[in-house]
């Protein structure tokens, strides 16, 4: 299984969203910040604001904002949103059949391995994303800093 670029966009501008909660959000501005085309995430977020998770405001200070608490959204609701089944095979999303299923020896195989893909998605939040964004951008900032340093003892 593979999660396209829909789904790591949706997750992507969920945190965007999240991060700046007090006002709405351009899509520009996570198109900058992830370097992501803009017409990519209209269509991203039509997904995500048609089953309410954002809410879309309108005017020149408008964008979009997440409708409950960052805590309350979870990565398996974001992904099965913009991906669909995360089920590893066909024959266990419940679209499929397979008339070999009852003696099939690798199905309880992968049973445990959706299993284990939901038990991960479902128990890590949107705020569990959004600190690890917070860190990441702290460390940039961090290695920035240093950078500027370095080059003025260089330079000095």
């Amino acid at each position: 299984m593979k999660i396209s670029t829909r789904g790591r966009y949706a997750l992507k501008m969920m945190v965007e969203f999240a991060i700046n909660s007090d006002t709405p959000t351009k899509i520009n501005q996570v198109s900058k910040s992830y370097g992501i085309s803009e017409k990519y995430l209209e269509q991203i977020v039509s997904i995500l604001s048609k089953a309410k998770l954002v809410k879309s405001i309108r005017g020149a200070q408008g964008g979009y904002l997440l409708i409950k608490p960052v805590e309350e959204y979870t990565v398996g609701e974001i992904l099965r949103l913009t991906e669909g089944s995360l089920s590893p095979v066909d024959c266990l999303d419940g679209n499929g059949s397979c008339v070999h299923s009852d003696f099939c020896v690798t199905q309880n195989l992968f049973k445990k391995v959706e299993d284990a893909i939901n038990n991960v998605v479902d128990n890590i939040s949107l705020q569990d994303l959004v600190d690890d964004e917070l860190d990441i951008r702290k460390r940039e900032k961090e290695l920035e800093s240093n950078d500027k340093k370095t080059v003025a003892i260089k330079i000095t």
